[in-house]
């Protein structure tokens, strides 16, 4: 069951999109919101010239303050928008540079069942988030649910896509998203390039299917070919088919190193998805 939701916020426009989608989740399992407003200071270490002096180290404070005052007027605000929410709350707030708020984060993600983020990856001078969710992805044990630039939540997660593997990563995915799969009314199995039979036939994998049914869910298991395309088009173009209103999936087989020079299917939806995602490693 999920029973504590975490949205992360940060103070910009896409906070309000982030809290839609973990108030939505937060309605339907009766759990609690907690934002994680995480209010990013100088890094003090990176900006302190060799030769010090006085004078860098009253600019190198005054900026220091300066975050400190705009968190304080970001916070006020977020719990005005918090006291307004349909159900339990709270805002916690995290003050630091960019790697201590990684650690916060990983720390306050295991404290939760779901960590709500916005997609990385956009280039939209988002990088130290970015590092964040990856730090959260491979470091918390928790499922991430990401929420794609302006989409709005569902009114109710009806139709589920899995993206199946038969690996580690996609079994936490599939244990992660178990409540959401539990109260949906259609759940499809899909398999890309699925090994084939001593015949020559691709496998078809019923067990994971009858594991899915015993949640109660309708499941269909599709078995497709890439012939050439991005891994990530097809369970794109069959998401899109279904009119998914989530796609589960494994985050990471490979290295993020290997992902990162070669590309991979994990990087590849969260570049392109315009539909939610919620992976797990």
């Amino acid at each position: 069951m999920i029973k504590d939701v975490l949205v992360h916020l940060d103070g910009g426009a896409d906070d309000e999109l982030r809290l839609a989608h973990a108030e939505a989740i937060a309605s339907v399992s009766g759990a609690r919101v907690r934002g994680l407003f995480t209010n990013l200071l100088p890094d003090l270490a990176v900006m302190t010239p060799m030769d010090g002096g006085a004078a860098a180290a009253e600019v190198i404070a005054s900026l220091d303050e300066e975050a400190r005052r705009n968190g304080d007027r970001t916070q006020q605000r977020l719990a005005e928008r918090f006291a307004r929410l349909s159900v339990p709350n709270e805002v916690r707030r995290l003050d630091g540079t960019p790697g201590q708020l990684m650690n916060q984060a990983v720390s306050e993600a295991r404290r939760s069942d779901l960590f709500v983020a916005q997609r990385p990856y956009d280039g939209d001078g988002s990088a130290p988030w970015d590092d964040l969710f990856e730090s959260v992805l491979f470091g918390s044990g928790r499922g991430i649910y990401v929420v794609p630039p302006g989409r709005r939540p569902s009114d109710a997660i009806r139709r589920i896509l899995v993206a199946w593997r038969d690996t580690r990563e996609t079994a936490r995915a599939i244990a992660e998203a178990a409540p959401l799969i539990a109260r949906a009314a259609r759940t499809c199995v899909l398999a890309v390039d699925p090994e084939e039979t001593a015949s020559g036939k691709p496998a078809l994998d019923l067990d994971v299917a009858r594991h899915l049914e015993r949640y109660g869910t309708e499941v269909e298991v599709n078995l497709a070919r890439s012939d050439g395309r991005a891994v990530s088009e097809v369970i794109l173009d069959q998401a899109r088919r279904m009119s998914a209103d989530l796609i589960v999936m494994g985050g990471y087989g490979h290295s993020r190193a290997r992902e990162w020079i070669l590309g991979g299917t994990s990087r590849d939806m969260l570049e392109r998805s315009d539909l939610p995602l919620l992976m797990a490693h």
